[in-house]
């Protein structure tokens, strides 16, 4: 089949913007969700600031079951959930709602391998100045691994960009959808590599801006 790059180039550019409002309506649900999960996460451990074995294992346990689903497959179970809440299973919002759910325990788990990089003596220094608990978390807790925490968003970013290329399978459109019409449908090579050409330069992109705002924060914390 000949490829028209008259034909092809709209769609290409209507893909990119899908992607992009996909991953950053995504992502703000997500971190929305992941955030305060894995902070949870943290302070209800055994010996952490605020301990509640319930809570605890209750989030843990359903932080591992969602993580171990693949999201292919989590995309197709909560179909019906996708549903109730955005009135349809394809489009853009369609998918920011399965994206949500698989990148909001994915960051929990990031955002809670951070914070637990904090050093107990940072915990006891705030006891020492009469810190409430809330307080302990949010001015001593996180701004101690903001640099860790740009690095967690970084890996959950590039993450979920790999997400929504899979959800282009359901018809969640993007350019996971025209690389899978193009490319795998009507057998058209360079669609598929374009697009692939196209997210590595993504990915790469999103990790350096990661990396240098992770060592400036770190230089300025210096």
């Amino acid at each position: 089949m000949s490829f028209s790059w008259e034909f092809f180039w709209p769609q290409f550019l209507q893909a990119c913007m899908e992607t992009f409002w996909t991953v950053l309506g995504s992502l703000i649900c997500g971190t929305i969700i992941g955030l305060p999960l894995g902070i949870i996460l943290v302070i209800t451990r055994p010996g952490h600031i605020k301990e509640n074995r319930i809570v605890f294992n209750i989030l843990n346990a359903i932080v591992n079951i969602v993580r171990s689903v693949p999201f292919i497959i989590l995309l197709i179970a909560i179909i019906p959930f996708t549903r109730f809440v955005t009135g349809t299973s394809i489009g853009i919002g369609a998918a920011i709602v399965p994206l949500s759910v698989f990148l909001g325990p994915y960051l929990a788990r990031l955002i809670e391998n951070s914070l637990l990089e904090v050093d107990h003596g940072v915990l006891e220094a705030a006891y020492a100045m009469g810190a409430t608990k809330y307080q302990i978390v949010t001015k001593f807790i996180i701004p101690e691994v903001i640099p860790s925490l740009i690095l967690s968003f970084t890996t959950g970013t590039i993450s979920l960009i790999g997400s929504t290329a899979a959800a282009g399978a359901v018809g969640a459109g993007g350019l996971g959808d025209l690389a899978i019409t193009y490319g795998y449908q009507r057998f058209v090579t360079e669609a598929i590599v374009i697009t692939v050409i196209l997210l590595l330069i993504i990915v790469q992109v999103i990790q350096s801006v990661g990396n240098t705002l992770s060592r400036s924060v770190r230089r300025k914390r210096g």
